[in-house]
């Protein structure tokens, strides 16, 4: 198994400084991971380091909490994507899905997907938050607005357990039959867990554990 075409190599820390996005993705270009995932402002770096590379550029909307307005998101999208980024994480609004207002949910999601154009869509459900009946829904309106993928975490929960092959394999099985795929994300620290990730159904894994991840035996 090629782990380096799942791994998106991920570093969103608030305290990352540019030195630390440059080895990202210099590490990305050299591993060929399928991409890197960093906030906005870092896009432009890591564009630089990757020119000439078919490693993708991934950023983060609405991160971490996901309850800026949708305007706010549909800006951020927009302006990522201005900035080179060539695939959107968005994060859902976990507050109104708990509240059961699907429809808010639908279009937030909906109205990103659309400032995206072509580019590809993944939402973030936030697993650590949510029960499996409420799992189940969140997929299912990230496929009912046209997104592409569903992602577990944004790894910023605190005591938040992150990516759980049990969530993974739920989540597959309600978006398989729309076409989606899932993003294991949060915790995957080592080639087993990778693996474990990908057997329970993820197509893409978010680590920053990338490099330690392909150096193991």
């Amino acid at each position: 198994m090629e782990l380096n075409n799942y791994i998106e190599h991920t570093l969103l820390k608030q305290d990352a400084r540019k030195e630390d996005i440059v080895k990202l993705a210099r590490e990305a270009r050299e591993y060929e991971f399928k991409g890197v995932c960093v906030n906005s402002c870092n896009i432009e770096i890591v564009k630089k380091e990757l020119e000439g590379c078919n490693v993708k550029i991934v950023s983060v909307i609405g991160f971490p909490l996901g309850d800026c307005t949708t305007a706010s998101k549909v800006f951020e999208t927009t302006d990522a994507i201005k900035l080179a980024a060539d695939e959107i994480d968005m994060v859902l609004n976990t507050g109104r899905l708990k509240d059961g207002d699907f429809e808010y949910v639908r279009n937030d999601i909906s109205e990103v997907k659309k400032a995206c154009g072509g580019h590809v869509l993944k939402v973030i459900i936030e697993t650590d938050l949510l029960t499996k009946e409420e799992i189940v829904i969140a997929c299912k309106l990230a496929a009912e607005a046209g997104a592409d993928f569903v992602k577990t975490s944004t790894g910023f929960v605190k005591d938040g357990v992150g990516a759980k092959a049990e969530d993974i394999k739920l989540m597959y099985e309600t978006v398989q039959p729309y076409g989606l795929q899932v993003k294991a994300s949060g915790g995957i620290r080592d080639r087993a867990a990778a693996e474990n990730m990908i057997a329970a159904g993820a197509s893409r894994l978010g680590t920053s554990s990338g490099v330690a991840i392909m150096q193991a035996i």
